[in-house]
């Protein structure tokens, strides 16, 4: 885990992703999406860091998704640090983030207070 990357703006997270080992995070100039990232755009121009600091609940862009949509949930509710903590205690455990390409252990939800409940506790 490189817990120094935290978490993107979106909710996804950064610290556990193995798809681009040179990636600076969203806020860096060199970001690959930043054209296109409606989440960026956005928390841009709301003045906020991460999507979970914003007072609306919207699904606008990869918060459409199940996966960012619980971490940002989870941030909102408990805080990064606390997201970190269990994400970094689940790791050690054996969950995987990316098991194939962008697909893992929290991939597999389709109800996003269970996704909540496996980040917080690592039990299915």
């Amino acid at each position: 885990m490189k817990r120094e990357l935290g978490i993107a703006r979106c909710g996804l997270a950064c610290c556990l992703c193995t798809e681009n080992a040179s990636c600076r995070g969203c806020d860096s100039v060199e970001c690959p999406d930043k054209d296109w990232c409606e989440n960026r755009k956005c928390s841009i121009s709301k003045k906020i860091g991460h999507c979970y600091e914003c007072k609306e609940k919207c699904r606008k862009g990869l918060l459409g998704k199940i996966k960012p949509y619980a971490f940002t949930e989870f941030a909102r509710r408990y805080g990064e640090d606390y997201l970190l903590d269990c994400l970094e205690r689940n790791e050690n455990r054996g969950i995987v983030y990316h098991r194939e390409g962008i697909n893992g252990d929290y991939d597999d939800f389709d109800d996003v207070e269970t996704l909540i409940e496996y980040i917080r506790t690592g039990a299915r």
